[in-house]
């Protein structure tokens, strides 16, 4: 291709590597403050090379420290991580009156659409916690009187808060919150 160009095409092309060559820094001879210093030129003093290698003096001291962050102005630097958000939880409560039945006392259940567990009746009351699990699709508290009594439950979730209530028989108190279809608790 070379031939076809004739000599301007054998210039263009020393003109191209040679280019290149800057760039990647084989050129022999190195610039600094307006004083050129060949690899070859041993006709430099030692005072000459070491005013050449010494930093200049900044007329105006700058600002920002060399670590690239702003001093220190007697203000509380922020954290730089932000504080970790309060793990959630969702409470399930059942209280009122529920005295023992022949089965015993309160049937309690609570949980979530994939984990159900069994609660204990004390003193007229029960609360527990769980962590919230986003993938969850529902929470619920269940509690059945055990032949006669007067209760009420609730289950929370995120701040919202769904309740119900039980009297007499074997009749079961039964709060459930749901995951909304765009966010949210229903």
């Amino acid at each position: 291709m070379i031939v076809g160009l004739g000599c301007l095409g054998v210039v263009v092309l020393f003109v191209i590597l040679g280019a290149i060559g800057a760039m990647a820094g084989g050129d022999s001879s190195s610039t600094s403050k307006g004083t050129t210093v060949s690899s070859d030129d041993d006709k430099g003093t030692e005072a000459e090379k070491k005013k050449d290698d010494a930093p200049a003096a900044d007329p105006e001291p700058s600002k920002t420290p060399k670590s690239g962050r702003p001093e220190k102005t007697g203000e509380p630097e922020k954290a730089d991580k932000p504080a970790k958000p309060k793990k959630q939880v969702v409470t399930f409560k059942v209280w009122g009156t529920a005295p023992d039945g022949v089965l015993g006392p309160l049937d309690i259940t609570y949980g979530s659409d994939n984990d159900s567990r069994a609660g204990t009746w004390k003193n007229g009351k029960f609360t527990a916690t769980l962590p919230l699990d986003d993938d969850a699709l529902y929470y619920t508290v269940m509690a059945q009187l055990q032949g006669s009594g007067d209760i009420n439950c609730s289950v929370t979730v995120d701040g919202h808060t769904e309740k119900a209530h039980a009297s007499g028989d074997y009749n079961i108190c039964h709060a459930q919150a749901n995951a909304g279809l765009l966010g949210g608790w229903d």
